[in-house]
């Protein structure tokens, strides 16, 4: 227990909006450079995003030079980080934020630069001489599953070692699972966050199917959330980081961004928005910021939400929060029609005990509102429109 990640980490990373873009001859404001960090830096401090939570401006892959320099350390690009990777942090940390990389467990990052395998105390000595903040470490080109399960176990105390705090962001589980059951148990002993699912993408169909899977497999991994390590829907979440936030991009509708917000809420999820934050839409920033949603998302007890019951396409989520509330997710799946009526009873919430003997209801989104008082016998009827999600606090 590194005494980090006490609630899910929040941040912005590049990788789902700029990929590895490296030509800054023809497009310099889209490439992976200092750059780009230092203008998101700026944004995130001026508009309100540090305020709101999102503390980490996060490098994923691309960043490196092709080879590591005469020492054996990893090197940033010299032309598109002529800085170098400490003055960068210096200028993140100057705005009261941090900053994120990246490696890889194997030979090479995903991308194909130099990975970590057979440097993990160098690079995390590395890292911690930089000042970096977060480590997400990828599990592309390891040979096998043992050498990628030692490395994760590796870098894990190579990072303690350093006697910086450096949250450390896994991808074990996502590579382990077309092989073999993660164990999560020990999962959580090494890292503060791990990816369980394929990069999402800027589409409802990424979106609908990291819920679809959670869902499935809800019993074996919400129990081992908690504070200090979570479950990181898509790790490169809302885009492959982490938890990545596609909101603010192209492909989702006004009601599934609202889903995505809400769900990833529920889940206890690590929020890292991948987005250009220097053209937002007023609506996708008012729901990235929304300070009820961060809130549940940030929640101190600390429990992952769960499907409680799912009935043709809705679908009901509950997530039990600090001072005996609960956050109450209603999510219609259809992709047809118009607004539908889903109508439970409040004695599905809880076990039966977050309405007993009553409640009181806030709607939360797509727009805040009051609902009043309600007993715990009473029924509550929730209109949702396709693809959609209201979010409701008891």
């Amino acid at each position: 227990d590194n005494g980090l990640a006490r609630t899910p980490p929040m941040g912005w990373l590049h990788w789902e909006r700029f990929l590895c873009r490296t030509d800054c001859a023809t497009d310099p404001r889209r490439c992976v450079s200092e750059g780009l960090f230092v203008e998101m830096a700026d944004v995130m401090a001026a508009e309100g995003w540090r305020d709101a939570g999102y503390e980490f401006v996060c490098i994923d892959d691309c960043w490196m030079a092709p080879t590591r320099d005469e020492h054996g350390r990893l090197q940033a690009d010299p032309k598109r980080f002529p800085s170098g990777i400490r003055k960068l942090a210096d200028y993140v940390h100057s705005k009261g934020l941090k900053l994120g990389i990246y490696s890889d467990v194997g030979n090479k990052t995903c991308a194909g630069f130099p990975g970590s395998y057979n440097h993990y105390d160098l690079d995390a000595q590395t890292f911690a001489s930089w000042g970096v903040d977060l480590l997400k470490f990828d599990g592309c080109n390891s040979d096998t599953l043992e050498l990628l399960a030692e490395g994760y176990r590796r870098m894990s105390l190579a990072l303690n070692k350093t006697g910086r705090s450096i949250v450390y962001s896994c991808e074990w589980p996502f590579y382990l699972r077309p092989v073999q059951q993660p164990n999560y148990t020990e999962i959580k002993q090494y890292c503060n966050h791990w990816r369980n699912f394929f990069d999402v993408y800027d589409s409802w169909r990424s979106i609908k199917s990291i819920l679809d899977w959670t869902a499935l497999h809800q019993d074996s991994i919400v129990k081992i959330a908690g504070p200090g390590g979570w479950n990181d829907p898509d790790m490169a979440s809302i885009y492959v980081f982490l938890s990545q936030l596609v909101i603010g991009n192209f492909g989702l509708s006004w009601d599934q961004a609202v889903t995505q917000m809400a769900m990833w809420a529920i889940m206890a999820a690590p929020l890292f928005m991948s987005n250009d934050l220097r053209h937002i839409s007023p609506e996708a920033k008012w729901l990235l910021q929304n300070k009820e949603v961060i809130a549940i998302n940030q929640d101190p007890l600390g429990k992952q939400g769960y499907q409680i019951t799912k009935d043709k396409n809705f679908e009901l989520w509950e997530r039990p929060l600090s001072a005996q509330a609960y956050a109450v997710a209603v999510l219609n799946q259809q992709e047809i029609g118009g607004p539908q009526n889903f109508t439970f009873s409040l004695t599905f919430l809880g076990n039966g005990l977050a309405c007993n003997p009553a409640c009181s209801i806030r709607q939360v989104l797509p727009v805040s509102r009051d609902w009043g008082v309600y007993s715990w016998v009473s029924s509550l009827s929730v209109e949702v429109n396709p693809t959609g999600t209201v979010l409701l606090k008891v």
